[in-house]
């Protein structure tokens, strides 16, 4: 059975506050604003850079590139894109446990930090074996702290039905997107200019920021966050620690005998992860519903949020191709000169996050009013909306395609127009997510369920890992015209199904 803690932390009650706000909302928020902030600084940063850095020096390397890359084909360093996104949001389910069970929310959150530093620091250094080990490391540190933190904003709130905890969520996520607008400006900035490996270093130093800001502001967080909810038992950890060893043990004997039989490429470890990355998902929300100790409320749930899971993970599988696919369209197949003025490429991937910084105050003013006249739509509708929008912005994208296809540059406006479309179905599903997951979670699986939300977006990368793998083009007009109509048709599947939806959910809407 839960403890009585993971109950009381389920429902995020008895926030400590000192009669001093945040906007309105408690000052904890500040804290876990600016860390989420800086964390975003150094992820976007070194994800303006990956897919470039990879090419660099290649054929698929755009002409008069600074070099000093792995120069891998564009095929290659997408799925090792699409990979690595995958395995950030992966291990945010074991960040989860972690919190749960290991060090509770605050210190996992703490211990993430430093990895995600030292991952930055590796990658600094020139070499292939130093850049898969420093990718690791940023992965591993950020599925640590992507689900803890995201549990502590819930915990500065009074229970589910909070009327701040929306907006709390929104603010929240402004934070996530003044790192990501930042970030490409200054890290894409050095790295593609002056030196990769700065660059890499330059997005550590984000984060170590965001660490010292932490500490300095854990006294503001509820101390709940310092508890460890079910900590396991020592027969509990002995058994872990046996199963751990045991499959390291028969990895390294698995990856010992491909190696020393010569046979081993990239694709011996890309596959077998992505194929991980489309199986856990399905395996831990099984288990999750299977669960005996769940109410029947509480399976009832976990039955609806499966919907929202799906098209998370749809939307994802298209909107996580910015640092990729759209990545490498801006800097073969843009113009990056306005007014006379030469800009790097790497600086279109702050556009989407300038778009949130825009719109976002927009669209949670336009909730707020609607709400007030009962007229707010339900977060089934809000889902539909995203995907119905993410499929719009790949049509769009078809169209700069086609003008470029004979070496022409396109109008940086395409896809300024394009990041402007996502950004609203992003604001339609994200924030709300996040939200939705907290409130739908069983009190048993408190950190935990958002590892599961952040799991729709390992399934997603994970799929655009297989298509690349299989030989798709990516930036092929048919791959993006079926990814297209796809979010379309599972948007209008969400909304003739919305009753059934809103059924399932219970008191959450």
């Amino acid at each position: 059975m839960a403890s009585s803690l993971t109950k009381d932390a389920g429902a995020q009650g008895n926030p400590v506050s000192d009669g001093k706000t945040f906007f309105g909302h408690p000052r904890g928020l500040a804290t876990l604003f600016m860390t989420e902030m800086w964390e975003r600084f150094s992820f976007y940063g070194m994800r303006a850079l990956l897919v470039l850095y990879l090419i660099s020096g290649g054929a698929d390397a755009k002409v008069g590139e600074q070099g000093g890359g792995l120069a891998m084909t564009a095929a290659t360093a997408s799925a090792i894109y699409a990979v690595y996104m995958a395995m950030v949001y992966l291990l945010a389910m074991p960040g989860g446990w972690f919190g749960d069970r290991v060090w509770g929310p605050r210190k996992t959150v703490i211990i993430g930090a430093c990895v995600v530093i030292a991952g930055h620091l590796t990658l600094a250094l020139p070499g292939q074996g130093t850049f898969f080990a420093g990718l690791a490391m940023v992965a591993l540190g950020s599925g640590l702290l992507k689900a803890n933190i995201s549990t502590m904003v819930g915990q500065l709130y009074d229970g589910p039905q909070d009327p701040r905890r929306d907006s709390g969520f929104t603010i929240f996520y402004i934070g996530i997107n003044l790192g990501g607008v930042s970030a490409p400006l200054v890290v894409g900035t050095i790295g593609q200019s002056i030196n990769w490996h700065v660059g890499f270093a330059t997005a550590g130093l984000g984060m170590a920021l965001g660490l010292v800001g932490f500490l300095f502001g854990t006294r503001n967080l509820n101390p709940r966050s310092n508890e460890v909810p079910t900590p396991l038992t020592r027969e509990e950890r002995m058994g872990w620690l046996r199963k751990g060893l045991i499959w390291t043990v028969i990895a390294a004997v698995f990856y010992g005998i491909v190696v020393a039989t010569g046979t081993f490429t990239l694709n011996w470890a890309l596959i077998p992860i992505s194929l991980l990355g489309m199986i856990i998902p399905i395996s831990v929300l099984v288990r999750i519903k299977r669960d005996k100790e769940l109410t029947q409320t509480e399976q009832t749930k976990v039955s609806g949020y499966i919907w929202f899971f799906v098209a998370a993970a749809i939307f994802f599988m298209i909107f996580d191709q910015a640092g990729s696919t759209l990545n490498v369209f801006a800097d073969k197949n843009t113009a990056d000169t306005v007014f006379g003025l030469h800009f790097p490429s790497t600086w279109f991937q702050s556009v989407n996050s300038a778009w949130v910084l825009a719109l976002a105050p927009l669209f949670a003013a336009a909730w707020t009013a609607l709400a007030r006249r009962s007229k707010e739509p339900s977060t089934v509708v809000k889902f539909a909306m995203s995907m119905l929008l993410v499929g719009a912005s790949y049509f769009v994208f078809i169209v700069p395609m086609q003008m470029s296809s004979g070496g022409d540059k396109v109008s940086p406006m395409w896809l300024i127009t394009v990041y402007m479309i996502q950004t609203m179905g992003e604001l339609c599903l994200s924030p709300v997510g996040l939200s939705v997951t907290t409130k739908m979670a069983p009190q048993k699986y408190a950190s935990q369920m958002m590892g599961v939300w952040f799991l729709a977006v390992t399934t997603g990368d994970c799929v655009v890992s297989l298509i690349s793998l299989a030989g798709a083009d990516l930036s092929g007009v048919g791959v993006v015209a079926s990814e297209a109509a796809l979010a379309v048709l599972a948007g209008v599947a969400i909304w003739m199904s919305r009753k059934k939806i809103e059924a399932s959910m219970g008191d959450v809407h």
